[in-house]
């Protein structure tokens, strides 16, 4: 019997569909599994390369698999599309990651770990308490704009000034208004508490944290972005190079060339918009900061600000700060100024 070497795994909520190939590339099993099947499945197989997209709950998968011996790889789901052959289903997906899994060039995903998942749970549940609270401001702006009540851009005039038009009995506001407003007002302190609570325990990892100190060496590099950055890089050995940080959060210029006549766009913003934003916000602060400093960074800021404008100055520095931050996790350093 042909001896299995790598297995295509389509991952789904409940059924799961397995291909298997040996080393010449011939198709020798393919299976469907539900969910409680899989682990008791891959451990019945002898240890092989097993390729997975990199989706929800692949990184769940990745690390159980790798308790039973086998190789995984996580592929970006873009790079799985191109060899998929035939109509799209369960095996042929299965088949496509198997052939890619194989292919030179591939840019495979590290591996998370429990706790990287962990600070990303804590950075996605501010960042959801955040957009929730701008709704609901954006919401009582405009009940109360109904009413001719009109406050100043900001979350401060709001929540300043809220608790005085409740207790004015001469605005016109009804009782059912007041209690809806006093509800949703209780609703803001609530979400406000929050998002302190999660901002102080990413704080407290980034002070507990070796690689985290690190980064905040860096200029424009605080607590929080030096979080979210630890997480989604990790120690920097899934990356050839800081370019390619950078360009895997979409920082890097979008290309469109043909006939050898190079077009560079603007830049491309693929992969994480929550870690890209907070680059540019890091940024932008020591952008501005740039202009009263003479050292060599803020030489190099000034310069291209001068040249090219404030926002090209800003993103590129953010480019900078990716790839300075992958040399600082990748050679286990600090930033030093020159």
């Amino acid at each position: 019997m042909n001896k299995l070497t790598r297995i295509g795994l389509d991952l789904a909520k409940n059924v799961f569909h397995l291909v298997a190939f040996d080393a010449q590339g011939k198709e020798i099993k393919k299976k469907m599994l539900r969910r409680s099947q899989v682990l008791s499945d891959f451990a019945q197989l002898p240890p092989c390369l097993v390729g997975m997209e990199a989706c929800a709950s692949a990184h769940y998968w990745a690390r159980e698999m790798e308790l039973l011996g086998h190789t995984v790889r996580l592929i970006p789901p873009q790079h799985v599309k191109p060899y998929l052959r035939g109509n799209k289903n369960d095996y042929n997906d299965a088949r496509a990651i198997a052939e890619a899994v194989t292919r030179p060039g591939i840019h495979f995903v590290a591996i998370k770990t429990p706790q990287q998942q962990d600070i990303q749970a804590l950075h996605r549940q501010r960042q959801g308490a955040i957009a929730d609270r701008t709704a609901l401001c954006n919401r009582l702006r405009g009940l109360l704009g109904e009413r001719g009540l009109v406050f100043p851009k900001g979350l401060s005039a709001l929540r300043r000034r809220l608790p005085a038009i409740l207790e004015d009995a001469d605005n016109g506001l009804s009782d059912t208004c007041r209690r809806l407003l006093a509800r949703d007002y209780q609703r803001l302190q609530e979400l406000d508490d929050h998002i302190d609570a999660y901002t102080q325990e990413l704080r407290l990892h980034s002070q507990q944290s070796d690689a985290c100190q690190r980064l905040q060496s860096i200029p424009g590099f605080g607590p929080i972005v030096a979080s979210v950055f630890h997480s989604q890089v990790g120690d920097g050995r899934a990356y050839r190079r800081g370019r390619d940080v950078a360009a895997s959060i979409g920082l890097v210029p979008k290309q469109h060339s043909s006939g050898g006549k190079n077009v560079l766009l603007g830049i491309s913003k693929r992969g994480d918009r929550y870690l890209r934003s907070l680059l540019v916000h890091g940024a932008r602060a020591v952008v501005i900061q740039a202009a009263h400093k003479d050292d060599r960074l803020s030489r190099w800021i000034n310069k291209l600000r001068a040249e090219r404008g404030y926002n090209k100055a800003t993103v590129a520095l953010a480019n900078k700060m990716a790839r300075i931050g992958w040399a600082v996790l990748a050679n286990n350093t600090v930033y030093r100024t020159a």
